[in-house]
């Protein structure tokens, strides 16, 4: 193989109780629905999800095409619960873009 060519990338398996482990919920937001006309969309993640575990969960959960997966960790809030300081869980997002003409409807339920 020369250098320009590049061995094709393998996807991981992963089982649909892991697909479920991985996604843990859409993001129903403001900004997740004016994304989602551009054909991306939010979901909270596993805080241990790599890019690659996302996609595939998507791809198999949704039955669509994923060409990318953006992610950012939302460090947890220093709050205070009845007097005493508290420290929020953080949270990882996740933002998948999908193939033109494809679209999650998370209204109904997953097969």
């Amino acid at each position: 193989m020369s250098e320009t060519e590049k061995a094709p990338k393998r996807q991981k398996q992963l089982s649909r109780e892991a697909m479920y482990q991985v996604i843990r919920a859409p993001l129903i937001t403001e900004k997740a629905t004016t994304i989602s006309e551009n054909g991306q969309f939010g979901f909270k993640v596993a805080i241990d999800a790599t890019k690659p575990e996302i996609k595939a969960a998507v791809e198999g959960l949704f039955g669509v095409k994923v060409l990318g997966v953006n992610t950012l960790v939302q460090k947890g809030k220093t709050k205070r619960f009845k007097g005493r300081p508290g420290q929020r869980s953080d949270v990882k997002k996740a933002y998948v873009r999908l193939a033109e003409g494809q679209s999650i409807d998370f209204t109904t339920g997953l097969s």
